[in-house]
């Protein structure tokens, strides 16, 4: 068994299933993850982690080794481990962070009463929990390249591609504001991480690909992303009023985006009804082998 190996076994062994929010069950032999639940938290394949712990696989990806590192709750510094055992140059500071620190990502799982997800600095997701699953439909079925904020605002025009990570209409209240906060947001990231490869290209193929972007980015605005209210139309409950909230860390750049209804409303009852009718996949898939 490989370093990598014996390492993932050890970190999956120590992380309580509650931990990583997955609901508990009676038998079991171990404390810790089974390598289903591991693989079901990061979005990988069971016989890839298979191979992972035996040894027979060395190279994970710098997408599997991220999700795998967020599924197991690892420090920066465990992560930046991880990284080395795998072969891979640890994220440096001038690269966008696609990781949650486990802190944080006790936090998220205390948001029951919400439809939370996550984002990087360039609007990639990497975890949502059920309530957004139920509310907005499940992105797991989302090829990972295609779970991103941006691109879902702005779809190539060529393609005549719709949204992804929304299964359902989703309307927000401001017309336009939002549509441009996102390229200000994303203008303000390119000037923090202007070396990020992957920011650069997503802001290179939306310029070239949807007109709207290219204007908008060329006004110059720079402001990060804030709340607005949006309608969401759900297919079991009918039309649902949320408020979208933003929420930054000021050291890595991650947005908490948090849908919440008016408490005592008609809204809120459907909020409630949806959370319970929709379907309730797995939080944190965020990549595939």
């Amino acid at each position: 068994m490989s370093d990598l190996g014996t390492t993932l076994r050890t970190w999956r062994d120590r992380m309580s299933p509650a931990a990583a929010g997955l609901p508990s069950r009676r038998a079991r032999r171990a404390a810790g993850l089974r390598r289903e639940e591991l693989a079901e938290l990061a979005g990988v394949s069971v016989d890839y982690v298979v191979r992972l712990e035996q040894g027979r696989a060395t190279t994970p990806s710098v997408q599997v080794a991220s999700a795998l590192a967020r599924a197991l709750h690892l420090s920066d510094e465990e992560r930046d481990h991880l990284y080395r055992l795998a072969g891979l140059a640890p994220p440096g500071a001038e690269q966008i962070s696609r990781h949650i620190q486990p802190g944080m990502q006790r936090v998220l799982l205390r948001l029951g009463d919400t439809a939370t997800a996550v984002f990087a600095a360039d609007w990639q997701m990497l975890w949502w929990n059920r309530g957004w699953a139920a509310l907005l439909g499940d992105p797991s079925a989302t090829p990972h390249a295609l779970r991103n904020f941006a691109r879902d605002t702005f779809p190539a025009e060529t393609l005549g591609q719709g949204p992804q990570l929304a299964h359902w209409p989703v309307t927000a209240f401001d017309g336009g504001a939002s549509d441009a906060a996102v390229v200000s947001d994303l203008r303000r990231a390119s000037g923090r991480y202007p070396r990020d490869r992957q920011l650069a290209a997503l802001i290179r193929s939306l310029r070239t690909t949807n007109k709207r972007f290219a204007d908008l980015w060329a006004a110059g605005e720079v402001s990060p992303h804030r709340e607005g209210r949006k309608v969401v139309e759900h297919p079991a409950v009918g039309p649902v009023t949320v408020d979208c909230d933003v929420l930054i860390d000021a050291d890595t750049d991650l947005k908490i985006v948090a849908m919440t209804a008016a408490p005592d409303t008609e809204d809120e009852s459907k909020f409630r009804l949806a959370l319970l009718s929709g379907v309730h996949a797995p939080a944190r898939k965020t990549s595939a082998h």
